[in-house]
């Protein structure tokens, strides 16, 4: 079950078409898989097989991290002897689609989509239904989403830390947003009375590819402002709201393209022995059913056949700022293509979705009800709240929503990276009409167009040595410096393809480069593109390499790493990246290159 929503929007304002980047190469790799999930689950569970009196078909999209649960409830529903209005039955299909897709899709008319045009749509956020106005806006024609719409369930945006942590920070009283993510900075926890915990960072979604990362970004201008309400373009102007922004954002560790992941990676170093170890975060911003999920075993690995794995040894805390919070609300919107049946149809699926029994399947996935109600198990499983309750900010305009994305781009944390390109003679191997090679060039100057300009970027190429390299099995192409696009992307495409595969010994002098060269600022990375597994008998031992990469808290270099096509290595990519708190990303599809790239991109 996948638990952060993709961002991805149709190319209408300008905020869609800054998004565009993301979308062509997400959507094709994660549509099908997850709507064939949803839709199988639906055979097996016999949502496709109507009742022979049940005339009216209402189709229903869902965002992905409750797509399973609403796939059990369609049954539920579908098996009941319910009845609507005027007479008859409805059956209910589930689908599902990352909201952001599904924003965009509405918003082209469900073309491409594979999927079922849905007649009700469950995003995760109000946010998005606000993105949809706007593209039907531009586009000239009535909103699908008006609005306002009754929500099925809500989860508020929480800071998680792990419980020792999370506790002392709790036991000072009530903090803020910036008390709390930016005002510490590179005091750290010596401000709590543990030095020995060092500098406070913390984690957080790429606000261009997750809803928790958006709401994350909304709810940091919010406490910025000081409001909970009305916020306004002049607002995100203020010197003084930049200021506090960019405070917040300087203590990001990376950024991330799903946190659901890094719960799992973090779950598994917890039962292997070293506990709720984040590396170098401090926290994480997230969805508070997050919380509940890791805490209950549900990201935790498990053995086939498991619902969950077991319970992690040092469970997370969820620590509410003073100012208040963003609410995720899941809300119910019934679409105009649904005609007056399916109108009746929708209204009683509502209806039951909010009624007790189903209302208990959600708090069971660690959401609130659908009046913002946190049962006693979710408060005994995340920690309790405030006195006298959480305060929540309103949603703000589509159009600050824009505005506040296109501010965060500049504000953001920038990033020291170094990019290690395999120039091995497996790369020339064929893919289609092009080599290894060239599909990787591709990908990889796609994925540069969407860092930031004040981003500082190197390159290598890498293989063994060969005639036109010699001296080495690594070569520095563009210096690590201010990054100049045109110039790595010229230098990428005069690159001889040869030799065999360095990686240990590539990997273990990149780490080494960026550390000489590190920048306490930014986010310093080493970045691995490769096709294969470590060919160089001069350096193959992969133990040493692990601890040579192991992050320094103090100096934290990580290392991301892309394994493209079938001949990779995924497995040690993986231990090498998970080594340095970094994170590997698998292409060994070769058609995943693009997609892979872009969720490597978000890191920075």
């Amino acid at each position: 079950m996948t638990a952060e929503e993709d961002v991805a929007m149709a190319p209408a304002p300008p905020r869609a078409r800054q998004w565009l980047p993301y979308t062509a190469a997400v959507t094709a790799g994660l549509l099908v898989i997850v709507g064939a999930f949803v839709l199988v689950r639906q055979r097996d569970a016999g949502t496709d097989r109507p009742r022979a009196d049940c005339a009216v078909r209402l189709d229903v999209n869902s965002s992905t991290e409750k797509a399973a649960l609403l796939v059990e409830l369609a049954k539920r529903y579908n098996d009941s002897d319910r009845s609507l209005d005027g007479g008859g039955c409805a059956q209910v299909h589930v689908s599902a689609l990352n909201s952001g897709k599904a924003t965009e899709a509405l918003a082209a008319g469900w073309s491409g989509t594979g999927l079922p045009q849905p007649q009700v749509w469950l995003p995760t956020s109000s946010l998005w239904t606000g993105q949809l106005r706007l593209l039907d806006k531009a586009a000239g024609r009535a909103p699908q989403t008006p609005g306002p719409y009754p929500s099925i369930a809500n989860s508020p945006l929480v800071i998680a830390m792990p419980q020792p942590k999370g506790e002392l920070v709790r036991q000072r009283g009530p903090l803020g947003w910036g008390e709390i993510l930016g005002l510490s900075g590179r005091q750290g926890w010596a401000g709590f009375g543990k030095p020995e915990w060092g500098r406070f960072t913390f984690g957080k979604d790429n606000p261009n590819l997750s809803t928790s990362g958006l709401a994350a970004t909304i709810a940091t201008y919010y406490a910025a402002a000081k409001r909970s309400s009305d916020l306004t373009t002049s607002d995100l102007a203020d010197p003084k709201v930049t200021r506090f922004v960019r405070q917040i954002e300087a203590n990001v560790s990376h950024y991330s393209d799903d946190s659901v992941e890094l719960l799992r990676d973090l779950a598994e170093a917890d039962l292997a022995g070293g506990g709720a170890s984040t590396g170098d975060m401090s926290a994480i911003v997230m969805q508070e059913e997050l919380v509940h999920l890791y805490n209950e075993g549900g990201l935790s690995p498990r053995q086939e056949g498991q619902e969950r794995g077991p319970r992690p040894k040092v469970p997370l805390v969820a620590v509410h700022p003073k100012e208040g919070t963003f609410n995720l609300d899941h809300p119910f919107v019934v679409l105009p293509s649904a005609d007056e049946r399916q109108r009746a149809a929708a209204d009683d699926f509502l209806k039951f979705l909010t009624a007790d029994d189903q209302q208990e399947s959600f708090v069971r996935l660690g959401f609130r009800d659908h009046e913002r109600s946190a049962s006693a198990e979710l408060l005994a499983s995340v920690g309790a709240e405030p006195t006298g309750g959480l305060n929540y900010f309103a949603p703000p305009n589509p159009e600050v929503v824009e505005a506040m994305l296109d501010d965060w781009s500049t504000l953001r944390k920038k990033a020291n990276i170094l990019i290690a390109l395999d120039t091995s003679g497996s790369m020339q191997a064929p893919v289609g009409d092009s080599t290894r090679f060239q599909v990787a060039s591709a990908a990889a100057a796609k994925g540069l167009a969407l860092l930031n300009s004040e981003d500082r970027v190197g390159l290598w190429s890498f293989s063994s040595e060969t005639s036109k390299r010699p001296d080495g099995p690594y070569r520095e192409e563009v210096r690590l410096g201010d990054f100049d696009q045109k110039r790595i992307n010229s230098r990428i495409a005069g690159l001889h393809v040869a030799g065999d595969t360095a990686l240990y010994a590539t990997v273990r002098a990149a780490h080494e480069q960026v550390l000489e060269r590190y920048d306490p600022d930014r986010i310093n990375a080493v970045v691995v593109l490769t096709d294969g597994k470590n060919e160089y008998p001069r350096d193959n031992d992969l133990a040493r390499l692990l601890a040579d990469v192991a992050l320094d808290p103090r100096r934290p270099v990580k290392v991301f790493c892309i394994a493209f096509d079938g001949d990779s290595d995924f497995a040690t990519l993986d231990r090498i990246a998970k080594a340095s708190s970094g994170k590997a990303f698998d292409a060994t599809d070769p058609a995943m290159i693009d997609e892979a790239f872009v969720k490597l991109v978000s890191s920075f």
